[in-house]
């Protein structure tokens, strides 16, 4: 039993020796503990809902003004016709522009009152209107309705 002693003894003083400096050697996990993780977790899941969500109410808003707004062909579109209609109605013959100035733009509203009452044939009722409305001349205001 001592002849054991003596050959299991340094084998098992080698053993421990080499698994201490094993584990001394080997690298410790100085990374972050699991609540740490968990909240990295939870921070980048947050931020992913709220790219999501941003994304989400810009396209809204996007689909919104495509549907309220038109678009810029159009508004070109109709701001050329604008100006064809300034163009007709402020020619009087001398080369100046009197209708322009003395109509201008006028509200939504009244143009579509304008217009019905010329399509039905009361032509004078709207030339009253719209001078009326707009303190325009009598020429300016007519040459407005019989272009409608």
């Amino acid at each position: 039993m001592g002849d054991v002693l003596i050959v299991m003894l340094p084998a098992l003083i080698l053993t421990a020796v080499l698994w201490a400096a094993v584990t001394a050697l080997k690298p410790r996990n100085h990374g972050i503990s699991e609540a740490e993780r968990y909240q990295q977790e939870l921070a980048l899941k947050s931020q992913a809902h709220y790219a999501a969500q941003v994304r989400a109410a810009e396209a809204s808003r996007a689909r919104i003004e495509a549907t309220t707004r038109p678009s810029q062909n159009s508004q070109q579109q109709s701001q050329q016709a604008d100006h064809a209609r300034s163009a007709l109605l402020g020619r009087d013959g001398s080369g100046h522009q009197g209708g322009l100035s003395a109509i201008g733009h006028l509200n939504p509203q009244l143009l579509l009152q304008l217009q019905s009452l010329a399509h039905d044939g009361h032509k004078t009722k709207a030339v009253r209107l719209l001078r009326q409305s707009t303190n325009s001349d009598l020429k300016t205001a007519k040459n407005y309705v019989d272009r409608l």
